[in-house]
């Protein structure tokens, strides 16, 4: 059964970077709809952006498209969320989480039946 493992995060200063990984315990990853996803205290989890299995498609939420970018890496089995411009509202724990049955992915969470344990994102001056 696949396992996620989210690292990368971290504290960083508005306008800062970061890079988060998403690994697999299996080897093909890239069979796999991977999407990132947030969750902030006190609020709801959200989607954030999303990469398709059947062709590398990408989407992204409005208030991250821009400034985040979503990417395989078919040689670590990873997927990156490559985050810049930081803002204190993009502070949350993220996840990333994987699914193989439709061919196009979405931020819906409920199609996601493997998810990783998260990671903090705390942007801050």
């Amino acid at each position: 059964q696949l396992q996620l493992v989210e690292s990368g995060g971290g504290v960083v200063q508005p306008g800062g970077s970061l890079r988060l990984s998403c690994t697999g315990s299996e080897s093909n990853l890239e069979a796999y709809n991977i999407g990132w996803f947030r969750q902030a205290q006190g609020k709801e989890r959200e989607g954030v952006a999303c990469i398709s299995w059947s062709d590398d498609s990408t989407w992204y939420e409005d208030f991250v498209r821009g400034r985040f970018t979503i990417s395989r890496d078919t040689t670590n089995n990873a997927v990156y969320l490559q985050m810049d411009s930081l803002d204190v509202e993009d502070t949350a724990v993220y996840y990333c989480a994987a699914e193989n049955r439709i061919r196009i992915a979405t931020l819906s969470p409920i199609l996601y039946p493997t998810w990783g344990q998260g990671t903090q994102v705390t942007v801050s001056s």
